[in-house]
């Protein structure tokens, strides 16, 4: 292996319980390759009901396994809230997921919907107000993982990087103290897409992100899908390294089908907190079960959209895109991709 990922880490996760009952949804080189478009006529539920149902025939023409229920039945839609309403996974898309999931046999009460934030969770629409007695969005129940009540301590990423609030710690004098805490270096992992779901789909937003370089694909399903996150986010040079392992993950790998990105929004600065004077909109869907290929493909997105804006453009791609490589997460490079645009439903 190339020299840059020799401290690339053994994925050190704890694993329990039986997983032989779920299939391998982790996709072959030949379906890393394609990037499949839709272009959508608007963003209304109808927009989105006809982009989904063609992406989920042509995922269907090509992969191997058939979207339907097994012997797990249940089905996880990851969605985005850490950006604030502005920059949400529209709720028109998740329910055309969901509506394109119970077409092909998948009853509501086998879904969920999981993202990190009970908060913003509330604030972007997917669980009503605080009071109600109730977590579900069009009758699919909503999972907060800052709850606690969907981690296991026994799945978790194990990493050398303490607790941001540890790191502050330190930078006044405090020592830092691992024994004291042994938790300090875990994030655990959303036990429900391990354990629970057949399969699960991830529905991101996209901003910029000073640790990520893009905040998109592999980061919903990796550090906004994790106990402990903070201190990823305040180490650039730690996060890249991590959000690839989380994502290489064989058990997370093996029931993640694939990403459907929306580029209904999306911001190219001041990320991911969100900022409307820096977000472009886009008529268009896109669906991989290649992480990577979609995350590079806002990257120059948000590369042209600073430099137009007379903004310092990076000088190199972020290392994240090499990393996510290297653990076999899909190729970027846009002369290996198939970048196919479908015509739009009648």
């Amino acid at each position: 292996m190339h020299r840059l990922f020799n401290f690339l880490l053994t994925i050190p996760v704890l694993l329990a319980g039986s997983l032989s009952a779920a299939p391998d949804y982790k996709p072959s080189p030949q379906l890393q390759a394609y990037v499949w478009e839709y272009p959508l006529k608007g963003f209304t539920e109808v927009d989105y009901q006809a982009g989904v149902e063609t992406l989920f025939r042509v995922y269907e023409e090509n992969a191997p396994m058939k979207i339907a229920p097994g012997e797990r039945k249940k089905v996880g839609l990851k969605i985005y809230t850490a950006s604030g309403p502005g920059l949400a996974t529209p709720k028109a898309l998740t329910k055309a997921v969901i509506e394109a999931l119970e077409q092909r046999g998948f009853k509501r009460e086998d879904m969920f919907i999981i993202d990190y934030d009970e908060s913003r969770l509330r604030r972007a629409g997917y669980l009503p107000r605080e009071g109600t007695g109730t977590n579900y969005f069009e009758d699919v129940v909503v999972y907060s993982l800052d709850k606690g009540d969907h981690y296991d301590d026994t799945w978790f990423y194990d990493s050398n990087l303490p607790s941001r609030e540890r790191v502050a710690q330190a930078a006044n004098n405090y020592q830092m103290q691992f024994e004291a805490d042994p938790d300090e270096r875990k994030s655990f992992l959303a036990t429900p897409l391990l354990l629970d779901a057949q399969l699960w789909i991830n529905l991101p937003m996209v901003a910029d992100s000073d640790a990520l370089g893009v905040s998109g694909a592999l980061g919903n399903a990796t550090l906004w899908n994790i106990s402990n996150n903070q201190r990823f986010f305040a180490s650039p040079a730690n996060a890249p390294v991590a959000a690839a392992e989380i994502a290489g993950i064989p058990e997370l790998r093996s029931t993640w089908a694939f990403t459907i990105m929306t580029l209904e929004r999306y911001q190219y600065m001041g990320g991911p907190r969100f900022n409307a004077m820096y977000s472009e909109q886009e008529p268009k869907l896109w669906m991989s079960a290649n992480p990577v290929a979609l995350d590079y493909l806002m990257w120059k997105r948000i590369k042209r959209f600073k430099e137009s804006q007379h903004f310092e453009p990076p000088e190199q791609d972020p290392a994240l895109f090499e990393y996510a490589k290297a653990v076999g997460l899909g190729e970027y490079d846009i002369n290996n991709l198939k970048l196919v645009r479908l015509a739009p439903a009648n």
